[in-house]
């Protein structure tokens, strides 16, 4: 009996120190406040131009506003949750995102809107940042792939509902009515984290990342680990992105899809993207996270290389429906693995900085690429394969730049994360 003991005591601390499944859950309801945010209400952007009495740039501007909130404000919360703590922060930045939100619904004009907006990308980046480094606060290598990849396997349903939920409902609700579902998203994310979420930093690595962000800001983040897999992330992100931007003008202007066909192939692409990553969960701790990245990021860059041949050859345009799929679908082996392998590249006392500027440099690039895939017009693939192409060979080499000894073998988990979903 008294053997016993050491060992109950030892897996009762073991359990305390990972994230539980209803922690992980919250945290992706926080992961899917940006796709919902962004995807819901864009069916509703002929009306909002009517009824707001504005032009479409001015409607623009407000998912433009949102963008750059969500940037900005990984910036600030990232670092300051390493110094004051995750929950504080983490709930300034709901409550934020619930009181804009409500905002934005009974916004009388254009203005009020793109203001409301701009303070939802604020508060709701609290949410993406934090919730990255909770993970890494309680995970380390396979387990915290395991745990990145689960929580973008649920956080990632919501790019797949939200187009569709969005056309569906715009004619019946409106354009108020969509936003009010946002406000009822940040509802559940408030409640979901003052019952599901603790803190996760103790207050001696606080004062760790305090001194540290004082003696010397950057040099916590200046190891080849952080970097090379912080681009693979971005630019894996960017690749995503490119298509999301370009997706409608391919299947209805080019390929010649109508509307239901085109909400079909996009949910179908996503959907491809959503299984790949359970998948990428279930096989973290039997293959590397290095390696998980490389086969995703491998089979993508090859599908790209097949959409750029297709259309510089000027094949039947239905042809790129399958290269399609394989080049977005493949990138569910790659995000969570990704950001396990850059944040946990970093001290932890420098996890909410690490996960910021991660978050930082992918909003940025989304927005460049989302102008670049446009950029010759809506009748032509030739400006979406060449910065697909440049996006994830750029991603690969970043991959591969970042690579180390740590990555190459395989980390085994003694604890799965949420193994009642991986198993």
């Amino acid at each position: 009996m008294t053997d016993n003991k050491p060992i109950v005591r030892e897996k009762t601390a073991r359990n305390a120190n990972t994230l539980g499944l209803s922690a992980l859950f919250a945290l992706a309801i926080l992961a899917a406040v940006a796709p919902i945010s962004i995807d819901l209400y864009l069916p509703a952007f002929p009306a909002m131009t009517e009824e707001l009495n504005t032009t479409a740039t001015g409607v623009q501007l407000s998912l433009t506003a949102f963008l750059v909130g969500a940037g900005v404000g990984q910036v600030v919360f990232g670092p300051l949750s390493d110094r004051i703590g995750r929950l504080i922060p983490l709930h300034f930045g709901l409550v934020l995102f619930l009181a804009a939100s409500i905002v934005a619904v009974f916004s009388r004009n254009i203005e009020i809107l793109v203001a409301a907006r701009l303070a939802q990308g604020l508060g709701g980046a609290a949410g993406m940042v934090i919730g990255r480094a909770m993970v890494l606060d309680k995970e380390k290598g396979a387990a915290a792939a395991k745990a990145l990849s689960i929580m973008m396997l649920i956080g990632g349903i919501a790019p797949v509902v939200a187009p569709l939920t969005g056309s569906f409902l715009a004619d019946i609700i409106g354009w108020r009515g969509l936003l009010g579902i946002v406000a009822c998203i940040g509802v559940i994310s408030v409640v979901s984290t003052l019952l599901f979420i603790r803190e996760t930093l103790p207050k001696t690595e606080r004062a760790q990342s305090a001194q540290t962000s004082t003696s010397n800001p950057i040099k916590a983040l200046a190891s080849r680990g952080y970097i090379g897999n912080v681009v693979a992330f971005a630019f894996a992100m960017a690749t995503m992105m490119s298509y999301i931007s370009a997706s409608p003008f391919v299947y209805q202007n080019i390929i010649g899809l109508g509307t239901v066909g085109y909400g079909i192939a996009f949910a179908i692409n996503a959907i491809g993207m959503v299984v790949l990553t359970g998948i990428s969960a279930r096989m973290a701790g039997r293959v590397t996270s290095f390696a998980l990245t490389l086969i995703g990021l491998s089979i993508s860059l090859t599908a790209i290389v097949v959409i750029t041949v297709l259309t510089f050859s000027n094949a039947p345009a239905v042809w790129l429906i399958v290269p399609l799929f394989c080049a977005i679908a493949p990138l569910g082996l790659v995000l969570g693995n990704a950001t396990a392998l850059a944040l946990s590249a970093v001290p932890q006392t420098a996890t909410g900085s690490g996960s910021a500027i991660l978050g930082l440099v992918q909003f940025l690039l989304a927005g460049i690429v989302a102008g670049l895939v446009g950029i010759a017009g809506e009748d032509t693939t030739v400006p979406l394969a060449l910065t697909m192409l440049a996006a994830a060979i750029i991603a690969l080499g970043g991959l591969m730049f970042g690579r180390s000894s740590e990555n190459s073998t395989v980390v085994e988990s003694t604890e799965p994360v949420a193994e009642s979903i991986a198993n």
